[in-house]
């Protein structure tokens, strides 16, 4: 039978040949997290038993990852197994993967709340705004929340034909579901501010010059991304943000803020096109408990109204 790291390098090799550039680095990035764990000794699938996957486990934990890190690896092992196991390179064991943790985590507050949200959708206070670059960071992550929280990924690569009058149509990178988001006015205003004037480009945005699906491509995305997280890290310093900004924020934020204006998470999270609600569901834990403590308090104050001498 094939050995675990032979057969995840050549799933990764498969996925890079196909132009899932991104998968292919999770794949390689938990293959490198196993050898770090095991050693370069490569490991039958056999020796894969629900105690190595648990000393796995408990080793990611011990070098400082978080519990979304670990399960993406282990999620990422578990597709190389199934798929050895589709190919008969793999023994089947049922449950294997059982006592691992493969779910995700609300690790980290990446919403603003109300008072981050005026400062960031606020002109930039005194010489700030006259610097382009920081301007043009807070202007696209205001556009991507105008946008239903679009990812980084998607804004870079739209393309010029998405765009129809105010209407954008494309598919989620992640996920391939298409969406149809009808542009406000201060979406349109600000996406004419920085649309590609290059004719020859396909992309509605100059943030990639290379060819979809090709390596190049994929490392001009990584470094537009890294770029875009490094301003949004400033913007927020020079704002004096409560929480770090990064490109993630403007998504949770749009989601959270959605979410308290009564907006069912079923709609939410058709809106985002998430593979499923319970997606949606993890975007929003961390501010279900706040939410229901203020309908409790609304609860309270009602009876207040109309009970005199409230026994407290």
């Amino acid at each position: 039978m094939m050995k675990l790291a032979t057969f995840m390098k050549q799933v990764a090799d498969r996925l890079q040949m196909g132009g899932n550039f991104g998968t292919a680095h999770v794949y390689r990035s938990s293959l490198n997290a196993i050898i770090a764990f095991h050693g370069n000794e490569d490991l039958a699938f056999r020796e894969v038993t629900p105690e190595w996957l648990k000393g796995f486990e408990i080793h990611l934990r011990s070098r400082g990852c978080s519990w979304n890190t670990v399960s993406t690896y282990l999620r990422t092992l578990r597709a190389v197994y199934n798929r050895a196991v589709d190919s008969r390179k793999a023994p089947y064991v049922p449950y294997l993967f059982r006592s691992v943790y493969t779910g995700t985590k609300a690790d980290h507050r990446r919403a603003l709340n109300d008072e981050d949200i005026k400062k960031v959708f606020t002109k930039l206070p005194g010489t700030f705004a006259n610097i382009p670059v920081l301007r043009r960071t807070q202007d696209l992550f205001v556009l991507m929340f105008l946008l239903r929280g679009l990812p980084f990924v998607d804004l870079a690569y739209l393309r010029k034909s998405d765009l129809r009058d105010n209407v954008l149509t494309y598919r989620r990178r992640k996920t391939g579901r298409p969406l149809s988001v009808t542009l406000t006015p201060e979406a349109m205003s600000i996406l004419n501010r920085y649309v590609n004037r290059n004719s020859t480009s396909p992309y509605l945005f100059p943030l990639l010059t290379s060819r979809e699906g090709t390596r190049e491509a994929y490392r001009e995305y990584q470094m537009a991304l890294r770029s875009f997280n490094r301003q949004l890290m400033l913007l927020g310093e020079i704002l004096g943000l409560g929480d770090r900004l990064s490109s993630y924020s403007a998504r949770h934020t749009w989601a959270t803020t959605a979410y308290y204006c009564e907006i069912h998470p079923g709609i939410i999270s058709e809106a985002m096109g998430h593979s499923s609600i319970t997606v949606t569901e993890t975007y929003l834990k961390p501010f279900r408990n706040k939410k229901i403590d203020e309908a409790n308090k609304r609860v309270i104050d009602y009876v207040k109204r109309f009970v005199s001498g409230l026994i407290c």
